[in-house]
């Protein structure tokens, strides 16, 4: 069997899958929804990620019949605790797509994603927040990731949530005023936010926190009082992620990545990136900040590839076709030799 590695970044929103030869070529490339298992539940999550796989094969010309690699790299949202990874990996390997697997959180894909160093910290703010560290002898930092039980506070459903929070109060006049109200009235086409609540609690509206997110930071970005500070204690949160990893794992005076990734942070260029770059490097004044340029699931590929011996080529020409899909969004990837 030819050596490829199934390569998997299962996130909250969506989930990416990527197949790679042992030289890096990108044989396939396909997307679909988020499907994390601890949430939908683990046969329709697997179901999900197995579609996603088969497809994939198809697309690289693969027989239904054969493995579809020799390594399955599985990153995902969820996977917070041994647990969780134990269980995932119990329940992939049952599916056979690959002889060898191995499962993680998704944000270990995000750091591999953003630097081919031995170590460093990764940071995602997508629909949720977590960081994980890794120093250059192996040891790792990781939070348990399990929302508000396990001190977590950020990404875009908070926002979301928080967002409707306040502007409730500042039309009940238990808050400040706010450019969120009219924000989100706008965005329900609704008169009053009582309205609003008063649909969603009897389950005729849909609640989605995430498609709020974005209306923070265009209040923010008009000076809203309410709003500002928001972002700035979302900002706070990524610091502190950041600067409790390195300290964990004495980085605080080393060279270092810091990798930051995640739509919320990707999408809202320098607003919050650059305050997080700037309180990180008073922290440690030798760590590299950089928003990361690929996907995660190149660093689930890369994670692969190092598992089965990868060549540094394979490495470079994996994030080749990926720069080159940057400088042209039109060239399809999984054609390029």
């Amino acid at each position: 069997m030819t050596d490829r590695v199934l390569a998997i970044d299962g996130g909250n929103s969506k989930t990416a899958v990527l197949l790679v030869d042992a030289d890096g070529k990108v044989l396939a490339q396909v997307r679909g929804p988020g499907a994390p298992p601890q949430t939908v539940g683990m046969k329709r999550g697997l179901d999900v990620f197995e579609g996603l796989a088969r497809e994939a094969a198809a697309q690289a010309g693969l027989s239904p019949d054969e493995p579809i690699a020799r390594h399955t790299s599985a990153y995902l949202a969820g996977a917070d605790l041994p647990r969780e990874e134990e269980d995932l990996t119990r329940a992939i390997s049952e599916r056979a797509w690959s002889t060898t697997i191995f499962v993680g959180n998704d944000t270990f894909a995000l750091l591999r994603a953003g630097t081919a160093a031995a170590g460093g910290v990764a940071v995602v703010c997508g629909a949720g927040i977590n960081a994980v560290g890794v120093a250059r002898d192996g040891r790792t930092h990781r939070f348990p990731a399990l929302g508000a039980i396990s001190g977590d506070w950020g990404g875009g459903g908070q926002l979301g949530n928080d967002a409707l929070w306040h502007a409730v109060r500042a039309e009940d006049g238990r808050g400040k005023p706010t450019l969120l109200l009219p924000a989100l009235l706008k965005h329900y086409d609704e008169t009053s936010i009582l309205k609003v609540v008063e649909k969603i609690h009897f389950e005729e509206l849909e609640l989605d926190p995430h498609a709020l997110c974005p209306l923070v930071f265009e209040a923010a970005a008009q000076g809203d009082e309410v709003a500002l500070t928001q972002v700035d204690r979302l900002v706070e949160e990524i610091v502190l992620l950041s600067t409790v990893s390195m300290r964990k794992l004495d980085l605080l005076n080393e060279p270092v990545d810091v990798v930051l990734g995640g739509g919320v942070l990707t999408n809202t260029g320098e607003t919050v990136v650059a305050p997080v770059r700037q309180q990180i490097l008073e922290a440690a004044p030798l760590a590299q900040v950089r928003l990361v340029d690929v996907p995660p699931v190149v660093g689930a590929a890369l994670l692969g590839l190092d598992h089965i011996g990868a060549s540094p080529a394979a490495e470079l020409r994996l994030r080749s076709a990926y720069a080159d899909q940057a400088r042209n969004p039109a060239l399809n990837v999984a054609a390029s030799g």
